[in-house]
């Protein structure tokens, strides 16, 4: 089988784009292939940590600060809760018992190898997946947009068919490799029928932009006015994100179980509206700003793939698994997997080229343990978030947790927080009078998770 690329990325968004730049600089061929015409909005507007050191290696924070896209320091998370929790022997940095209502951390308090900047961004999702579209094709990757991939013939062993839709005409390409990152679309999930319903988390969101929003009316200190915030509702499960876009226009977003969006008639606008009105304070400030974007949903977020590499292809980004935003891990797992992705391709590449299944070793077993610890993080955030607040203000686990929030999962060894507070929510659980056991959540995530 002749070739026309060595490897083709299906999908132009952060995992396709950083993929594409890792291999184009180390002179393989690549075909990209992305069915919208960017620029085009999406959803997953906050960046980690974790980003910087993959934004440096492929050369494109350059770019990204130039942007001026608003610069997050920290983040936090705002609780309804006005009752006197229990503090269970938790301290804050200054020695007084936890306050439960707010828990807010900044990126500097913890160096992290490959970070050069006490900062990462709020992103305008339409700008930032353009620029490093724009970069791979700098590097040397063929970007092939508003091309449809309609599905991947592998009955070759020698390589890959790629049947594309190109200009309302059916057109086929050849490659050794594929690599899908097609989001949420998860193109080879649905041929190979490999993609699982998360079992725990089965969220939808409802969320807008508006302009003029106080910000630092809600923040409550000048400093914390452009963090992230996370707002928990007094309602099961429901939680408000807050991320600036520009100086002036803040992505309000809340999210919920789908049960509960379809008890409310689907009606975006209203449940949008009712579920804010429980928190009067975040109601009574975006009252006072403008609306200006239409209301946008957002539903099965959470999902796995029971296979995430075989001979001849990977999964990488949302098309190989999706875990609930709450800690704005999207890009970074998309970003990290390409990384670790590209590392075992290019290994592969100077071999021969064979790609097969086990010369992605490496990179199934960095992004299976790195997305289950992510993945266990957020189902004990979900199950006792007053444990995560107090797990943030404890000197004693402070800089573990936020090495979490930071995104540094891809390691073999656990983070020792982690291992805490899963032994912490076990004794919880099983203890009806324990001072903490009326906080406890519904959502409870299985023991064993699911394996990617």
């Amino acid at each position: 089988m002749d070739m026309d690329f060595d490897v083709v990325i299906v999908g132009g968004g952060p995992a396709g784009s950083t993929a594409a730049s890792y291999l184009a600089r180390e002179g393989l061929s690549v075909g990209l292939f992305e069915s919208e015409l960017f620029p085009r909005p999406h959803v997953g507007e906050s960046l980690v940590p974790a980003t910087t050191p993959v934004l440096n290696e492929i050369g494109a924070m350059e770019k990204i600060e130039k942007a001026g896209f608003p610069r997050k320091f920290g983040a936090a998370w705002t609780s309804a809760e006005s009752r006197n929790v229990p503090h269970n022997g938790f301290r804050d940095l200054n020695g007084a018992n936890c306050d439960f209502r707010i828990a807010e951390v900044t990126f500097s308090e913890r160096d992290q190898e490959g970070v050069d900047r006490d900062h990462t961004f709020h992103v305008d999702r339409a700008k930032f997946d353009l620029i490093l579209l724009k970069h791979a094709e700098e590097l040397g990757a063929k970007v092939f947009s508003g091309v449809r991939v309609l599905k991947l013939d592998f009955s070759d062993p020698d390589g890959v068919r790629v049947v594309t839709r190109m200009g309302g005409k059916e057109v086929d390409f050849r490659t050794r490799l594929v690599v899908d990152a097609s989001g949420r679309q998860t193109l080879l999930g649905r041929q190979l029928k490999l993609k699982d319903a998360d079992p725990v988390f089965n969220q939808y969101a409802v969320h807008t932009w508006f302009e003029g929003l106080d910000r630092q009316a809600i923040a409550g200190r000048s400093e914390q006015a452009d963090f992230i915030f996370i707002h928990f509702l007094p309602l099961e499960d429901t939680w408000v994100w807050q991320i600036p876009i520009t100086d002036t226009v803040t992505s309000i977003g809340v999210v919920t179980q789908k049960s509960r969006f379809a008890e409310a008639s689907a009606d975006r606008e209203k449940f949008f509206w009712d579920t804010i009105a429980t928190r009067p304070d975040l109601l009574e400030a975006l009252k006072h700003s403008e609306r200006v974007e239409q209301f946008k949903a957002e539903g099965d977020y959470s999902y796995s793939m029971r296979q995430i590499c075989g001979d001849r292809f990977v999964m990488i980004g949302d098309a190989a698994r999706f875990v609930d935003p709450i800690f704005s891990s999207g890009v970074s797992i998309a970003m990290n997997g390409a990384r670790i992705a590209c590392q075992d391709i290019l290994e592969a590449h100077h071999a021969g080229g064979a790609y097969r299944k086990e010369e992605f070793a490496t990179y199934e077993r960095l992004m299976r343990g790195g997305v289950r610890r992510w993945y266990e993080f957020i189902s004990i955030y979900y199950r006792l978030n007053i444990l995560f607040t107090a797990f943030v203000q404890d000197p004693r686990y402070r800089l573990d947790v936020l090495k979490m929030l930071q995104g540094s999962f891809y390691e073999d060894e656990e983070p020792k927080a982690l291992t805490a507070m899963r032994e912490i929510v076990t004794v919880v659980e099983n203890d009806p009078t324990h001072l903490w056991h009326p906080y406890l959540g519904t959502l409870r995530a299985p023991s064993a998770a699911p394996a990617f």
